[in-house]
């Protein structure tokens, strides 16, 4: 008698088993792909380097990439004494240069990198350009998708860009510069592009 109840627990453990893995609980050694990990990149620097900075010159803000978006970081420039940064190409000429820097060290440290990269300079929009206008040395769709978003969104939130958000940029060449703007789209995803627009020229 006790032998047949032993025989029959031991066939209703098995019936319970089997029930669990028939519902698609698996032992299974083959990865399952869930998608990216997330990103442990902090995007986010310390106040006082914030702080320390803005004693030094002016400040300025420029975009630089950090995990696979753009993201904004305070930065001072230096101005000769008794000038100012009122004028659009001269704000250009200082923005880009803080690009073209690589980042800080606590800059590194927080994930941030940048793509623009030497040589490119920029310049006064011809003489039939709109007013506002600025030439790159580079024709912008020439510029990798980061570095001309890093641009864009850049010189569109400083006294570079025209007062609709957007800023006007041509390259070295006879073709009509084009206006470009800064979306949410674009900084979260700087290698769709920016949108653009067609302008009228100069006079």
């Amino acid at each position: 008698m006790r032998a047949g109840r032993a025989v029959a627990a031991l066939i209703g453990v098995a019936a319970l088993f089997a029930a669990a893995t028939g519902c698609g609980i698996r032992d299974t050694s083959v990865p399952v792909d869930a998608g990216a990990a997330p990103s442990r990149v902090a995007c986010d620097l310390p106040t006082e380097n914030v702080t320390a900075q803005a004693l030094e010159g002016i400040p300025v803000r420029v975009y630089l990439v950090c995990g696979s978006r753009l993201v904004s970081v305070d930065r001072t420039v230096q101005i000769a004494e008794g000038r100012t940064l009122s004028d659009g190409v001269r704000v250009a000429e200082k923005l880009l240069d803080e690009l073209r820097e690589p980042p800080t060290a606590a800059e590194k440290n927080a994930g941030f990198t940048t793509d623009v990269r030497d040589p490119i300079a920029v310049s006064a929009g011809h003489k039939r350009d709109p007013a506002g206008a600025l030439r790159l040395s580079v024709a912008p769709e020439d510029l990798p998708a980061n570095a001309l978003a890093q641009i864009v969104c850049t010189y569109a939130e400083s006294a570079a860009a025209e007062t609709d958000g957007s800023v006007v940029l041509g390259g070295p060449g006879q073709d009509p510069p084009r206006a470009y703007f800064c979306t949410q789209e674009l900084k979260t995803r700087p290698g769709s592009g920016p949108n653009l627009g067609n302008v009228r020229p100069g006079g």
